[in-house]
């Protein structure tokens, strides 16, 4: 929000007060509490009036401070974002007075507040983190039409026309609270949830207000109020409804956020290294779950606007299993329902005559799990909106009629997540379908919830709502499949969500075209989703909007099968390769194995993500802080700490682009290729190849070739493979939980041991191989027999 005109003036009308001087302060189990006043305190006679803001510093758990503003005392408004949800707090804090005012630390984090005038100001062990400066705190009173022209702010107060066709009288004024942090010379801003637009933030003004807005705008359907810098800290702030947040883009060293109501809350959290800030945010706000294996194999879709029925999805299974393109879930999008009737939850008998026959025959032919496309709106043309009626089961107007509108389905409902009854008689429509054989659910939509003359079921404010909805949606979705399959065997493939919504994985994002720029946007998404908390990233690889081109077809599949999850997926036209030529079939394949082969390294990784929250696909700048050549990139990223991926964005005449951090790294796609970085690296990359380096220092495990699938035994037939080892170098690489090779380089040998696993071969690239202990040298390789140590000559 923008209360400003240029850096000295308030935009007309507007009125500001602005925290000036602590004239009180107490402290409260461990934390300060202090009155703010926005007027000079002279004497007696200024105090008389407000408004005050009550400011209260302190820290929930270690190396987080956080900072609460209000103005008014209200009673807790509902939802609110859930803290600490599977995880406890690391209680580490002291506070002690100081001349002038406080100081509190929690772990390496300091904030240091004076009382006159009121600052804080945030540091590590080392320097200056940021800061709120004199003025930096404030309510605003802007008038209601102002609000409703500024372009800044078009979904502010219910005036959204995209999910609010009949929004309510605004009062005269609307009442903000804003705070405002620095950004230091050389400070990069990330995050912010799922952006497509550039992914460093400084200059942008993000509306943390989910949308149905496609890949291709400003809008977002993952949105969260969180942000990370190059500076070792992030910012959460602790709201579920809409926050704007100015990224340098009103004033142009500061971040300012605000809110519409009487209270704000925000935390600094601290990090030595940005995957320690990600551990904290997860920490608070939820760890992602543990997925099941077969989730990380290839996933087909039917596609949106295509016809298809059982012949058509056996004839896509059989197709792919004939060009070793196995696929692992087979997705039924909307049409798996009756026209006009989603959701139904019923599988339209015209094409689907015995949908559990059906059903048991592709998995079982096929290996296939089953994904069914389903979404929280209720057509009043579908059989069961008559049952919602009845029961009291959709989101309502004041007037207490049902909440309705004909955008997506004719005179569509929506289920109120918020009442019980509904909720299980949403659960109780899954389970039937689960009992015909599904697997999984795509959670789609959630984004278009009213928020102006409605009334939830547990009186939740709807603006809060609007966001928090995605999150409920998923969670209720995920819990259903939990509670039938098992811990770890549940997944979705949901596309909105909001802070805490890492919990119920997986996310796609959106809506994108089918053009190099889209997969750009694609990726650019990802990454800042990643940054934000949420350990993995899926998207429509060829695009969902159009007909790809068969270079960006090819180009996509490789991206897609190098990301955490990978799905085939498009609106008018199929995405199963040989549409787009037998050479697209013969390069998806390679891609397939080389996943599958990678699954021990991949599937550790999301261990690791659902234990302390790091993420899958991470920026180059989660990786690689100290290096600045990494902090704007975003055409390439690391699967894990390992794998530098570089997508191509241009057709196989055309030269890519992509840097290489410092190390000798090696190709692993081409281990006789290694590059000395850092460097740029620019080529011209053929159709059926992908970029992949591998780090210096790594040991990768390898499943066996022509497995066919991402699931199976990780402990079996393993080659391991060490890149680059320096001397005196120990690496252990981990496959589950007391099951990991560790190779040691050290005074010309390199020492192997292997525990709770099978190793069938040993690759030491960058090194001359002599003789061995135990096996046979080949080539390159050594052929090991069963052995739990060995020593190779180097």
């Amino acid at each position: 929000m923008r209360f400003n005109d240029g850096f000295w003036l308030l935009k007309h009308g507007v009125k500001a007060y602005y925290g000036l001087e602590a004239t009180q302060s107490k402290e409260i189990d461990g934390a300060v509490e202090l009155r703010v006043a926005t007027r000079p305190i002279r004497h007696r006679g200024d105090t008389l009036g407000g408004p005050v803001l009550t400011v209260k510093v302190h820290s929930p758990t270690e190396g987080v401070i956080g900072v609460k503003i209000d103005h008014f005392a209200t009673f807790t408004a509902l939802p609110e974002i859930p803290l600490f949800p599977d995880a406890q707090p690391i209680r580490n804090s002291s506070l002690k007075a100081i001349e002038g005012g406080h100081r509190l630390s929690s772990g390496a984090l300091t904030a240091e507040i004076t009382h006159k005038p009121y600052t804080i100001t945030f540091k590590s062990p080392t320097r200056t983190l940021t800061f709120a400066g004199p003025k930096h705190q404030a309510i605003y009173d802007v008038p209601s039409r102002w609000t409703i022209l500024s372009a800044s702010n078009s979904s502010c107060l219910t005036h959204d026309p995209s999910s609010n066709p009949t929004p309510s009288p605004l009062p005269e004024f609307v009442r903000y609270i804003n705070s405002e942090l620095n950004i230091s010379p050389g400070e990069l801003i990330y995050g912010f949830g799922e952006q497509f637009g550039a992914f460093v933030k400084n200059g942008q003004a993000i509306k943390v207000w989910n949308q149905d807005g496609g890949t291709s705008s400003e809008q977002a359907y993952k949105s969260l109020p969180f942000y990370i810098t190059n500076r070792n800290y992030g910012v959460f702030i602790n709201h579920p409804g809409e926050v704007e947040v100015e990224v340098g883009s009103e004033k142009v060293s500061r971040v300012g956020t605000s809110v519409a109501g009487s209270s704000l809350e925000y935390f600094i959290i601290y990090g030595e290294h940005p995957l320690d800030i990600l551990e904290k945010f997860t920490r608070m706000t939820g760890r992602p779950a543990l997925l099941p294996q077969w989730t990380f194999g290839l996933w087909l879709s039917t596609s949106f606007l295509t016809s298809y029925s059982s012949s058509t999805v056996s004839g896509f299974l059989q197709g792919m299993s004939e060009r070793a393109c196995p696929v692992r879930v087979m997705h039924f999008d909307c049409f798996w329902m009756a026209a006009y009737e989603w959701c139904s939850f019923t599988f339209d008998p015209e094409f689907f005559p015995d949908p559990k026959a059906y059903l048991t025959e592709i998995k079982e032919k096929y290996n296939v799990k089953v994904c069914l496309w389903i979404n929280p709106y209720i057509s009043q043309l579908s059989p069961t909106f008559a049952e919602g009626v009845e029961g009291g089961f959709f989101i309502k107007r004041n007037d207490g009629s049902p909440w309705q509108w004909d955008l997506w389905q004719p005179g569509l409902a929506i289920v109120d997540i918020t009442n019980p009854a509904a909720r299980t008689w949403y659960e109780n429509k899954l389970t039937a379908l689960m009992d015909l054989g599904v697997d999984c659910f795509k959670t789609d939509f959630g984004e278009r919830i009213p928020h102006s003359n409605v009334v939830y079921h547990d009186g939740s404010d709807p603006m809060r709502m609007h966001n928090t909805y995605s999150v409920l949606y998923n969670q209720l979705v995920f819990n259903v499949i939990e509670k039938r399959l098992g811990k770890g065997e549940a997944v979705v493939f949901a596309r909105s969500s909001a802070t805490g919504g890492q919990r119920f994985p997986v996310h796609w994002g959106g809506d994108c075209e089918s053009t190099w720029e889209a997969m750009a946007e694609a990726l650019r998404g990802a990454l800042s989703l990643t940054a934000s908390g949420f350990a993995f990233a899926s998207h429509d690889i060829g695009g969902f909007e159009g007909h790809p081109d068969p270079q960006i077809y090819q180009r996509w599949v490789a991206f897609g099968l190098f990301s955490s999850h990978s799905r085939l997926h498009g609106s008018g036209s199929y995405r199963v390769p040989w549409v787009y030529g037998e050479a697209a079939a013969k390069s998806m394949s390679k891609f397939v194995e080389a996943k599958h082969r990678l699954m021990p390294y991949i599937y550790n990784l999301a261990v690791q993500a659902h234990s302390n929250g790091h993420p899958l696909q991470r920026a180059m700048f989660i990786e690689f802080s100290d290096d600045r050549n990494t902090h704007t990139l975003d055409r390439q990223f690391m699967l894990g700490p390992s794998l530098l991926v570089a997508p191509v964005f241009v057709d196989e005449k055309e030269e890519t682009e992509y840097y290489i951090p410092s190390g000798i790294w090696t190709s692993f796609f081409h281990p006789e290729r290694t590059v000395q970085g850092p460097i740029w690296i620019k080529e011209v990359v053929p159709l059926d190849e992908l970029p992949v380096w591998v780090r210096p220092g790594t040991v990768l495990c390898l499943g066996p070739e022509k497995i066919g699938r991402p699931d199976y035994d990780y402990t079996k037939n393993i080659q391991v493979r060490a890149y680059q080892l320096a001397e005196g170098q120990i690496v252990q690489a981990n496959i589950a939980d007391g099951v990991n090779v560790t190779v040691e380089k050290k005074g010309g040998q390199v020492k192997v041991s292997q525990v709770g696993m099978n190793m069938s071969s040993l690759v030491l690239y960058g090194e001359e191989l002599k003789s061995t202990s135990k096996g046979i040298i080949q080539s390159d390789h050594v052929l090991v027999e069963d052995t739990d140590e060995l020593v190779v000559q180097i």
